[in-house]
């Protein structure tokens, strides 16, 4: 298929991961991609897989003007954009006594002030039938011990994409959520944890998932690409669960 043949396509913290899928996904089926990360080199590879007419763009997400330089070069670059995935985010977890104010201020402004402030300034460039896809969390619903600021900065983010899409209807844009549950992507790589330690939060997550095992980046591409194509006319303001029967249990 070619659902996105001739339109652009945004895809932020496109340098790996469910981010990378996406764009490559979206790429696949005919669109001009751009991708941001913060890693020049990340970005280069996936680049390489998206043809040369895609954008690898360099950029911090929890900036607020990093985001104002981000969409005035998609602007001159692709003009308009016809669909949209925030993906870009961090998850930082521990006990309430050993959270900082630093941790708290940076895993908000990554992930609910810097998409919150992108939204705003990309929203003149959306074509009327745009779609938004925001990427949640199933840890906004399960009550996971460690994870309360991530789980609430994604709680803000789900209540953000019913609101928004209230908002930007009247133009034509669609805005929805998925929220992922435990899924197969260098993010566990990036918790700080000893191997052993990893390994083992990995077992006893496992272990929580009814399916038996995580999911893939490219499963949960799937639902972002449904999101955005026309299939999806109809479905507004609304959050897909994809977590393996996690969420239900």
């Amino acid at each position: 298929m070619n659902r996105f043949e001739g339109k652009n396509i945004l895809v932020t913290g496109g340098s790996s991961g469910i981010g990378a899928a996406s764009a490559i996904a979206f790429a696949r089926e005919g669109a001009r991609v751009a991708i941001t990360g913060r890693d020049a080199e990340s970005l280069a590879r996936v680049k390489a897989e998206l043809g040369p007419n895609a954008l690898a763009l360099v950029s911090e997400a929890g900036d607020v003007s990093a985001q104002a330089e981000l969409v005035a070069e998609l602007q001159t670059q692709m003009g308009v954009i016809d669909g949209v995935f925030i993906n870009a985010g961090v998850a930082k977890f521990g006990p309430l006594p050993q959270i900082d104010e630093a941790l708290w201020d940076s895993s908000f402004d990554t992930n609910v002030k810097g998409p919150y402030f992108l939204i705003q300034r990309l929203a003149p460039l959306m074509t009327r039938g745009g779609s938004l896809v925001l990427n949640g969390s199933i840890n906004a619903h399960i009550g996971m011990p460690n994870s309360s600021v991530y789980a609430a900065s994604k709680a803000a983010l789900i209540s953000l994409a019913k609101t928004l899409s209230a908002e930007l209807l009247p133009q034509g844009v669609r805005v929805n959520v998925v929220s992922p549950g435990p899924v197969s992507t260098p993010l566990y790589g990036k918790l700080g944890l000893a191997p052993d330690q990893a390994k083992s939060m990995a077992a006893d997550i496992q272990a929580q998932i009814p399916l038996g095992r995580f999911g893939t980046p490219e499963e949960i591409a799937a639902t972002v690409l449904h999101l955005v194509s026309k299939e999806s006319g109809f479905i507004v303001g609304t959050e897909i669960i994809a977590d393996g029967g996690m969420s239900q249990m």
